[in-house]
């Protein structure tokens, strides 16, 4: 089973999007978490060292994540997924995007 945490700035809206996407897949284990200190589920050491894959919305959460826990990262894969802040929580064209995006990688 692959480990996969979806990360964003507040976990609101995309990264939970994706947490509620993809657990129908039985080969994965996901997680979400935010950025920023008031995110609902702050990113901490723990869940980078759980995940084997990270997927963030934005080059900018990448370069947070990579400056933050470096160590942590040594074996996991990241993977920037260029989705801009500007859907709702499981909005439909959010959850199409992420599918087709998120399926490249995972297969």
């Amino acid at each position: 089973m692959k480990k996969v945490l979806f990360v964003c700035s507040a976990n609101k809206l995309r990264s939970p999007t994706a947490e509620h996407v993809f657990p129908k897949r039985e080969d994965l284990e996901v997680a979400s978490a935010g950025l920023n200190h008031v995110a609902d589920t702050p990113l901490d050491a723990d869940l980078v060292e759980w995940a084997e894959f990270i997927f963030v919305m934005e080059k900018a959460h990448r370069s947070k994540l990579q400056q933050r826990f470096k160590a942590e990262l040594k074996n996991t894969r990241v993977i920037c997924l260029d989705i801009p802040d500007k859907y709702a929580f499981m909005d439909s064209d959010l959850v199409r995007i992420l599918e087709a995006r998120v399926q490249r990688h995972l297969g």
